[in-house]
């Protein structure tokens, strides 16, 4: 069954803060047994810290019959995203990019880039950016699929683990606009 016209993409309110973060933290749970412990601990803090913290230009989700199924956040730079002035990213950026393990599969996690796109294209942007690593691999195929390209260039070190730049350009979605 496809989830596609059932599933509202909508501005995140204060009231929704809380299904946000468990949202998160159902959907990068599988992490933890990937992760060594004090890197995942670390990680679930900072996902924990991004629901309540101030910053992003949009908290976007996805709501089906009430549930929040689905959450990204966006930035307008590197330095707000990551506090990596260095990256020297001043375009729109994605993360924590996450749908409900039980809608996986649904086209929501599409429908959620897609608004993040459109966004993105509004605010003037030429790309859309975004940070993973290999450890998320079937998200990296939908991001390759829906047409990102790595960008090296803005790439960075976690520790030791390389996180991972893709970007979108935009300006195909301007001239169809």
């Amino acid at each position: 069954m496809a989830y596609g016209h059932e599933v509202t993409i909508r501005d995140a309110e204060e009231k929704d803060r809380p299904q946000i973060e468990k949202l998160l933290l159902e959907a990068y749970q599988q992490y933890e047994e990937v992760m060594p412990a004090p890197r995942w601990t670390e990680y679930r803090e900072s996902i924990r810290e991004s629901v309540y913290r101030e910053g992003p230009a949009a908290r976007i989700i996805a709501e089906l019959h009430g549930e929040i199924v689905g959450s990204v956040l966006m930035f307008l730079s590197s330095e707000e995203a990551y506090g990596r002035p260095e990256l020297d990213i001043h375009a729109p950026i994605i993360r924590l990019l996450a749908t409900s393990p039980r809608v996986r599969g649904k086209g929501i996690a599409t429908r959620l880039i897609q608004e993040s796109i459109r966004r993105a294209v509004s605010l003037g942007g030429e790309r859309l950016h975004l940070h993973t690593s290999d450890l998320m691999s079937s998200a990296i195929r939908l991001y390759e699929y829906l047409g990102f390209e790595r960008t090296p260039e803005k790439e960075m070190y976690n520790g030791e683990v390389l996180v991972k730049c893709y970007s979108l350009p935009l300006l195909r979605e301007k001239a169809e606009a």
